[in-house]
């Protein structure tokens, strides 16, 4: 605290008031209110069908144009609830009174972008949560799914296992190919498999590999060694297409969360500002009119 003296000896001490800057009853009502608006748009929004995917083809947009428009929605939620939040907590403070101007256009803002902080934090935590219990309904899917699949494979070479099983076939790949495949149909059935996963892991089979896979194939299906061949190509050629789109879909998904992030950022940088803005004219507002207790002098 400063003390100055005026020039006819008094001493002026400047007046501070004892009360703090922070009123936390407009913030907390403030971030509420945000709060409310907030999980109601959300379910509108989820209710409309902006932010979900229809786990069928065809019954819904891209995943890509789902993301998209969910960012977008989420920026009109964060836009509508801060500047809600932000005017009431304005509206709701009590007038400081020998205040400065910019002292309370200050603490009007403050107070409207710690509300909107504690709303920003509630929701993200609601939505971190839901986020955490769908995916762990989905990795029990995935993992039950996977225990089936490794009970149906229980007879076959294992992923770990299966660089060895395939070099071991080919060592041991007989010359009459096509008499070991009709013999043995499990034993041709399990090799075929060896070595599309290998080709899948390498990212090409080996035109030795193809040759074989004919001559299988003819074996099993009567058809002739061209016929087989091409058959065989054609085979290939779908697993390649499934690949690329499987890339491609995956490189969607990328770059829509890539997209999302990025507006939710900055729709997040956007709302703390419509939220400070908000409750400095909520503020102001509440300053507009002042009332004046009239007292008669003794």
């Amino acid at each position: 605290m400063s003390v100055s003296m005026t020039g006819s000896g008094e001493i002026a001490t400047p007046v501070e008031s004892s009360k703090s800057a922070m009123t936390w009853g407009p913030i907390f009502g403030g971030a509420a209110a945000a709060i409310g608006v907030t999980l109601i748009l959300l379910l509108l929004g989820s209710g409309v069908g902006l932010t979900m995917v229809s786990p069928w083809s065809g019954q819904s947009s891209s995943l890509g144009t789902v993301g998209v428009t969910a960012a977008i929605w989420l920026v009109v939620v964060q836009w509508l609830s801060s500047g809600l939040g932000g005017y009431i907590t304005g509206r709701l403070r009590t007038k400081w009174a020998a205040v400065h101007t910019d002292e309370v256009f200050f603490r009007d803002t403050a107070h409207g972008f710690i509300s909107w902080a504690l709303a920003t934090i509630f929701v993200a935590g609601f939505l971190a949560s839901s986020l955490t219990s769908l995916a762990g309904a989905g990795a029990q899917a995935v993992g039950s799914a996977a225990t089936a699949a490794g009970s149906a494979a229980s007879s076959t070479a294992s992923v770990a296992d299966l660089p060895t099983a395939y070099f071991t076939d080919a060592l041991l790949r007989p010359e009459q190919a096509r008499a070991g495949a009709t013999s043995d149909d499990d034993a041709a059935t399990a090799e075929v498999s060896r070595i599309l996963l290998n080709g899948a892991a390498a990212g090409q089979i080996p035109d030795d590999d193809k040759a074989y896979l004919a001559t299988i194939v003819s074996a099993r299906t009567g058809l002739s060694e061209a016929d087989a061949r091409t058959r065989v190509d054609t085979v290939l050629k779908r697993i390649d297409d499934a690949k690329v789109a499987a890339q491609k879909a995956a490189d969607e998904a990328r770059k829509a969360a890539s997209t999302t992030a990025l507006l939710g950022a900055l729709s997040l940088l956007i709302g703390a500002f419509i939220a400070a803005a908000a409750a400095a004219f909520g503020g102001s507002q509440r300053d507009e009119e002042e009332d004046l207790i009239v007292t008669s002098r003794i």
